[in-house]
């Protein structure tokens, strides 16, 4: 075990059983139970604001997320010699929510909506870290998609995956341009509500543990105020793209969100706009632009290509859905 993580959990109260390693963290078995220690890459202020959220949530009754030990200086961050800031959080030993099932994937839809209709935001809380509209990530996304599309148009010799992505740019760019302007129309139109719901952030698989027979949800880092579509299209988008957007799966999922909690109609639109925002087109543009050009792996071929083969079965998904929701256009 590191040296270095070894010395940072003397500056808790607990007794160290015994420590390994972990990915990026570092997990001890301690008389409170497992630990994780891990570095906390935000400010302060947001250390704070999830703090509050987490004993928010617990105090009514949502009991299965992590809590943040604070250190003996009754801190939630611990500071390394080198500046860098350290999180002790409970630990849940279990596996990942397999997207492959989906009764386990209806469950976790079932926690999410039982997770918001827990964290509506009240004057306890401290002041919640600033995020983006979603007009303004729609805008972002398009900036940075016209940033790299003239890239691509002034660079010369193009590999393989360069030529192809250049072939289907045209069609994602302006998808990508078309459904940002229709959204923008649509929130101008809209009757302005301020979001009061503390939205996990991050909710994917990889923060969905199965531990014995309950499930339990974890790093809460990137939690904000936001609507609860935030949470519900992270989650549904992943489960959609790896089951060729089938009609049945998006459809189970959020009735099982239903079966807990409403979603009113702002809302089913919202996340229609969302869903048909072509995100992953960006991610992998994105990806391709700010890493190393020298060497494309080949994953992002078969993405790219995936994603074009896909657009059929989305654009289907898309209509049902505006259907069975009743989203009027624009």
């Amino acid at each position: 075990m590191n040296d270095r993580y070894v010395s940072l959990l003397e500056n808790y109260d607990i007794e160290v059983l015994r420590t390994w390693k972990g990915r990026g963290c570092a997990l001890c078995e301690t008389n409170q139970g497992t630990l994780i220690l891990k570095e906390f890459t935000g400010h302060k202020e947001k250390s704070v604001f999830q703090d509050a959220v987490l004993r928010m949530i617990q105090g009514r009754g949502f009991l299965n997320i992590e809590e943040i030990i604070k250190n003996k200086e009754g801190e939630l961050l611990t500071v390394d010699t080198d500046g860098t800031c350290y999180i002790l959080k409970t630990y849940f030993e279990g596996r990942e929510c397999n997207v492959r099932d989906m009764e386990e994937c209806a469950l976790a839809m079932r926690a999410l909506a039982k997770l918001h209709k827990a964290s509506e935001a009240d004057e306890t809380l401290p002041a919640a870290p600033g995020g983006y509209t979603v007009s303004q990530e729609f805008e972002k996304h398009n900036r940075e998609l016209r940033r790299v599309k003239k890239f691509l148009k002034e660079k010369g010799q193009k590999t393989d995956f360069e030529i192809y992505l250049m072939q289907c740019y045209d069609y994602f760019f302006q998808l990508a341009l078309h459904i940002a302007a229709d959204y923008q129309r649509y929130a101008e139109g809209m009757k302005k509500e301020g979001a009061n719901i503390v939205c996990h952030g991050d909710f994917q698989h990889h923060n969905l543990i199965f531990a014995g027979n309950e499930l339990y949800i974890i790093n809460f880092e990137k939690c904000m105020i936001d609507s609860p579509v935030r949470d519900i299209y992270l989650f549904m988008r992943k489960l959609l793209e790896k089951s060729d957007w089938s009609k049945t799966i998006g459809f189970e999922l959020l009735s099982a969100y239903e079966k807990e909690n409403d979603l009113k109609k702002e809302n089913y639109t919202e996340l229609y706009y969302r869903l048909s925002y072509p995100e992953k087109f960006w991610k992998i543009v994105n990806f391709y632009y700010n890493s190393g050009k020298a060497w494309i792996p080949g994953k992002n071929m078969e993405k790219l290509e995936k994603i074009h083969l896909q657009e059929q079965q989305k654009t289907e998904f898309l209509q049902a859905f505006k259907q069975k929701y009743d989203i009027m256009s624009v």
